[in-house]
């Protein structure tokens, strides 16, 4: 099968493997887990922070962010089709106890304008607006980036209405491959930044909390809430060193596949529309979207419903060129 359902089904290289084999370990709740606190020191550098704090998944670097910003009551301000939203079991109410200021804006993008019209009043009939979270790429707009510029201007209204910005990143280094920007830049940007290491990057398992000293102070406490302290994970950690260090750049690869596969359903008769593709989401719709599925399947191909008559496609790390051509002329064929 090529399987294109999804980049969280990367298998680690060889290469990762053996680097996983050869890491240090210790008790990482104690912090002695030098593959963990390389890993960490890390990230944070990447990005011109002070400290980052290494998780299981995406969900809980996402979900512990949104517990030290906000306070029983607050209200984050997201898209409506937001991961935090849509796809974390309804977190932000039942971790933290939050509410939520959903924008209906194009592709899952929030704009300047947006968030300065959705910040409530200083009035106890309001929640009180706490934070700002945008996802970059963005999953449910089909892995369309923000323009820095746009993210900038948001940034400027958090800073005079002094809320913080948080980063869902599970695949911004997908967007910073794309349009060729600096991951300091980011830094500068928002207080606090989620990077998941299991999706294009290919680690197994992982994603990395990162911001300030006493931002990841507070984020160690509701991980351990959470349930997040892990021991010697320095396996996993080692896995995720390996993936920033080797696999940022190869994403450019995953784009291009990712158009191939565009402009093969953009061919296809069964196909009523293909949205625009800008890094490795593919999202397009059809009429039976059930029945297109398993067809895909019954040619060796699979691929996932998306809502409605949407179907999606994403490449990644496993998918390589030869995979590519074969199932773009499995499609080309399909009737």
């Amino acid at each position: 099968m090529i399987d294109l359902r999804s980049d969280t089904v990367t298998l680690p290289t060889q290469e990762m493997k053996e680097a996983m084999f050869d890491a240090k370990l210790g008790d990482d709740v104690f912090g002695e887990d030098p593959s963990i606190n390389e890993l960490e020191q890390y990230s944070a550098r990447l990005f011109g922070k002070e400290a980052a704090l290494f998780c299981p998944s995406g969900t809980m670097t996402n979900q512990i962010a949104l517990n030290v910003h906000l306070q029983p009551g607050d209200e984050v301000i997201c898209h409506r089709e937001a991961h935090i939203y849509q796809y974390e079991g309804g977190g932000i109410a039942k971790n933290s106890g939050a509410s939520v200021r959903l924008i209906h804006g194009n592709n899952g993008m929030l704009t300047a304008q947006d968030v300065l019209d959705n910040i409530n009043p200083d009035d106890v009939h309001f929640t009180r607006t706490a934070l700002v979270a945008l996802e970059n790429t963005m999953n449910r707009g089909g892995g369309v980036c923000y323009d820095f510029s746009a993210m900038e201007a948001i940034k400027k209204v958090c800073l005079a209405n002094n809320l913080p910005l948080h980063l869902d990143g599970a695949r911004v280094f997908n967007a910073i491959v794309k349009n060729n920007e600096s991951t300091l830049d980011y830094g500068k940007t928002f207080d606090s930044i989620s990077i998941c290491l299991s999706k294009g990057l290919g680690a197994p398992v992982g994603s990395v909390l990162i911001g300030d000293a006493n931002f990841i102070k507070q984020a160690k406490r509701v991980r351990k809430v959470f349930g997040g302290g892990m021991r010697q994970a320095g396996m996993l950690a080692k896995a995720g060193w390996y993936a920033l260090n080797h696999h940022v750049e190869r994403l450019r690869v995953d784009h291009v596949h990712a158009e191939q596969l565009a402009n093969s359903l953009k061919k296809c008769f069964w196909v009523n529309n293909v949205e625009a593709v800008e890094t490795n989401i593919v999202v397009f719709e059809v009429e039976n979207p059930a029945e297109i599925l398993v067809k895909l399947k019954s040619h060796g191909i699979l691929a996932i419903g998306f809502g409605g008559n949407k179907l999606r496609m994403v490449t990644h790390l496993n998918i390589s060129q030869n995979d590519i051509t074969k199932a773009c002329e499995l499609i080309e064929k399909m009737k």
